[in-house]
């Protein structure tokens, strides 16, 4: 059962190319647009897409820095936390 939408601007060139083939097959835009997307998708494995998420946190994760202070409540403080940190860091 579908029950997100997505949209997205095409040129009108493309809009038209899209409806002439969904037309000439005999589908409706959306189940052109379902086989388009399974198709592409079918290309990059989920594991890809999740050791990419990987790669990519570790980047920010260098770039942004942590805060961990050993406090299971430190979600609740961590504006203080993050406040103390900068100020111990560059003088504030």
């Amino acid at each position: 059962m579908k029950t997100e939408v997505y949209s997205w601007r095409l040129t009108p060139s493309r809009k038209a190319r899209l409806e002439r083939v969904a037309r000439s097959r005999n589908l409706k835009i959306a189940q052109a647009l379902d086989i388009a997307v399974d198709e592409w998708l079918a290309k990059y494995p989920e594991e890809l897409a999740d050791e990419e998420q990987k790669r990519l946190h570790a980047i920010a994760a260098r770039i942004i820095g942590s805060v961990t202070s050993g406090d299971r409540h430190g979600s609740t403080t961590v504006r203080q936390t993050v406040r103390k940190r900068l100020a111990e860091k560059y003088g504030r």
